[in-house]
């Protein structure tokens, strides 16, 4: 996955706050194995932590940039995406964004603009306080997406998927397709409290998962604002593979598989590694959002 080294970053899409002091209570998580393993199912469930149980309830402040802006300082150019982590997710996220931008245009929408807010630890939001242990989320309460960039360390140590660039932009790009479901009014369905293979709930993961490889099939033909030439330059079948692997990596079966030791369908809420798998491919390959009926 290369990016244009010429191509000029918009940093004002991702606000940096780590570093921030963030006021209020403490969120609070259940103990024990069982606890963990409840908060490991609620990563990638794209909706904020108060609906996951892990907020402390209270009308925390959302966080505000500090200091330790070093997104903004740093990450000038797709040069400086092809060298640092960070810089690649902010390049990602304007990726993601002039796509569904384009795609919104050309379906006669109006696609708004979500920031991503790098946190540490810790941050306040719409949707109730969380930490980093809730992994990536959208909160629809402000229409932003969280992220604390160790998990990608964690996605490869704990969920044991390969890693790779495109890993990481698959995440980002599955956040941003709850965004996609935020505005198109498709997100709130995954809300009735209903778990299971075949529940509202996966269809709205998997849709994500879609969404998400939807965005990779045009990842290099989307032109950027800076240049008029697309962000990204190159996209290979290893990069996809990446992708595919990481998606697996976070299914519910793998999960529960590795932290429970068995399998109970009846709960999932994020769908099958090999339907996670086969949704992003779904996407990917048609190029065509419309192909994402995951509630069929």
């Amino acid at each position: 996955m290369q990016f244009d080294d010429d191509a000029r970053l918009d940093t004002s899409e991702v606000q940096d706050v780590r570093g921030s002091r963030i006021p209020g209570g403490r969120a609070t998580v259940g103990g024990g194995i069982a606890g963990l393993v409840a908060l490991l199912l609620a990563l990638f469930l794209g909706v904020g932590p108060d609906q996951l149980g892990l907020s402390s309830g209270g009308d925390e402040p959302a966080a505000t940039s500090s200091g330790f802006a070093q997104v903004q300082r740093d990450c000038r150019t797709g040069q400086d995406a092809n060298t640092r982590d960070d810089c690649r997710t902010v390049a990602v996220v304007n990726s993601v964004q002039d796509f569904w931008d384009e795609e919104f245009r050309r379906r006669d929408g109006a696609y708004t603009r979500s920031p991503t807010v790098f946190f540490a630890q810790r941050v306040g939001t719409a949707c109730g306080t969380a930490t980093s242990a809730v992994g990536p989320f959208y909160c629809p309460g402000d229409r932003k997406v969280y992220l604390d960039l160790g998990f990608f360390g964690e996605l490869r140590s704990k969920f044991g998927a390969g890693g790779g660039p495109f890993a990481q932009a698959y995440v980002v790009a599955h956040e941003y397709g709850h965004h996609v479901q935020d505005l198109m009014g498709t997100l709130s369905r995954s809300q009735d409290g209903l778990t299971g293979a075949g529940s509202a709930a996966v269809g709205v993961e998997l849709q994500a998962d879609c969404y998400a490889g939807v965005w990779a099939r045009h990842a290099t033909t989307t032109p950027d604002e800076s240049t008029g030439r697309p962000l990204i330059t190159s996209l290979t079948a290893a990069d996809i593979a990446d992708g595919l692997d990481a998606a697996a990596a976070v299914g519910d079966d793998r999960i529960q598989e590795r932290f429970q030791g068995r399998v109970t369908p009846e709960t999932w809420t994020h769908g099958s590694a090999a339907q996670r798998q086969q949704w992003f491919d779904a996407g990917y390959r048609s190029g065509d959002m419309a192909r994402c009926d995951t509630f069929r």
